[in-house]
């Protein structure tokens, strides 16, 4: 795949991400660096709608540790069930937070953050990583969002060996 994306100049956010997610799949498929994958699907989420933040963090013994990203510094640990990213894999599910300061225990990496999603990844059930998106706008993620990253996750899981 070249290294641009296509996505239309004017589409909804459902057709931004219905052009994206393939473009996406095409890049992963066949490169069997994980890093790599990474660092390419925060790229593309970041590039494609000019999110805050966009990053992974990985499951590392009883922590998530810090992975590829997009955006300012962030935090390099986070343990178990503690903020979104911990809540998202301790649960196995998704979090959605309009206003992360009304999250309780949100771990503010960053002031300028506002609303965030995460998604966990799964290898064979068991959470690998997950997705964290933050934006400085409150209320910026909704259900398109969660259902299109969650798709994207799955395909990501997929790729996992």
């Amino acid at each position: 795949m070249a290294e641009s994306l296509f996505l239309p100049k004017e589409g909804s956010k459902s057709e931004t991400y219905e052009a994206l997610l393939p473009q996406i799949e095409a890049l992963i498929t066949g490169e069997p660096d994980l890093y790599a994958n990474l660092a390419n699907i925060a790229a593309a989420l970041r590039e494609a709608f000019g999110f805050f933040w966009v990053g992974f963090y990985l499951v590392k013994d009883d922590q998530l540790v810090l992975g590829p990203f997009q955006g300012p510094i962030a935090c390099t640990r986070i343990n178990f069930g503690k903020g979104v990213c911990g809540t998202a894999w301790k649960e196995k599910k998704t979090q959605l937070v309009p206003d992360v300061d009304a999250f309780p225990g949100h771990i503010a990496c960053s002031s300028a953050s506002k609303s965030e999603i995460v998604v966990p990844v799964f290898k064979e059930d068991k959470v690998e990583m997950v997705l964290d998106v933050d934006s400085d706008k409150l209320a910026d993620f909704d259900e398109i969002d969660q259902k299109y990253l969650e798709e994207l996750m799955g395909v990501l899981g997929k790729t996992l060996s």
